[in-house]
């Protein structure tokens, strides 16, 4: 949710309370708040983007920058200013595309976060180490299991033209992914066209992690009333996090809101972990209700009121 969302009526109030309450207890346990962050001489914001462009070898574009740590160009020019000011970075025009300007540390930059590493393991070891090791376990845990929610709930969901060059990236990774899994391989003719995910006859959705197309998935109309999803993919890197739940249910939403009563869909028999989840989100397993080339399974779900 962004700063200018209202927040849901479904979300309890106590539960938007306990989430605001952690966030200024690890904002100012960690030292967010301290023009010194970890006792070096610049703030949280400069040392991060400081660690960020070290840990890109080779230098890192400043577009990339702003959409992996959700910055503003303006907020972003003024700290890689204040960094190459102190001799921290250099900025240089990419020699493949002069549009772009790249960002790498100079040696004092490097040494810098080398500090800044030592003195971040130190400060944590410092935390885990009043804690016993079950109680270390139990915190670890509940941070991977924090850190996947959040993870999941920053991700978006967005209708996007089937023929969008995001749409048609995601489906070309979808095509690689099972052409390796499926024994006879996949041909990407199989794919659905533009045209059939698109405006009146169908829907196609891209998931967004950080402005990265993560996943996706598409619906069509098979028949008045009834629709059929397919290619709901999600990308490795993000997977295990329940994106594909997500997915699958604005693919229903959608079909709820085009007057489709019934949603249908078909996998292959590689694919158990699909299956699982459509049996888990309500559908049944029915007989083959077309023939398809790559399909061993056939499932239905009826939709209620949205």
């Amino acid at each position: 949710m962004s700063a200018d969302q209202v927040p849901s009526e479904q979300v309890p109030s106590e539960q938007v309370a306990a989430l605001r309450r952690f966030n200024r207890y690890f904002t100012r346990r960690i030292g967010a708040l301290d023009d010194h962050y970890l006792g070096q001489d610049r703030p949280l914001g400069e040392a991060r983007l400081l660690f960020e462009i070290a840990g890109t070898p080779g230098g890192v574009s400043l577009r990339e920058l702003r959409g992996r740590l959700g910055l503003d160009a303006g907020y972003l020019s003024r700290m890689t200013k204040a960094l190459q000011t102190q001799g921290m970075v250099r900025i240089s025009v990419d020699p493949q595309d002069n549009r772009l300007r790249t960002i790498e540390p100079t040696d004092a930059g490097r040494l810098e976060v080398t500090e800044q590493n030592r003195r971040a393991d130190a400060l944590a070891a410092g935390l885990l180490d009043t804690l016993t090791p079950v109680q270390r376990d139990r915190l670890v845990e509940a941070m991977a299991t924090a850190q996947r929610l959040l993870r999941l709930a920053a991700i978006t969901v967005d209708l996007v033209d089937g023929a969008a060059p995001d749409a048609r990236a995601c489906l070309d990774a979808y095509a690689a992914d099972i052409d390796a899994r499926f024994p006879e391989g996949f041909d990407p003719s199989d794919l659905v066209r533009p045209q059939e995910v698109s405006g009146t006859a169908g829907a196609f959705f891209v998931a967004y992690e950080e402005g990265r197309a993560v996943g996706c998935g598409a619906l069509r109309t098979l028949e008045p009333g009834v629709g059929e999803i397919k290619h709901v993919w999600v990308h490795p890197r993000a997977r295990r996090l329940g994106l594909a739940r997500r997915i699958l249910a604005a693919l229903e939403d959608e079909a709820a809101a085009r007057g489709h009563r019934v949603v249908r869909l078909d996998t292959h028999a590689s694919l158990t972990e699909a299956q699982a989840m459509y049996r888990a989100a309500g559908y049944r397993e029915i007989p083959a209700y077309v023939d398809h080339v790559y399909a061993s399974h056939w499932f239905e779900k009826r939709l209620g009121p949205r």
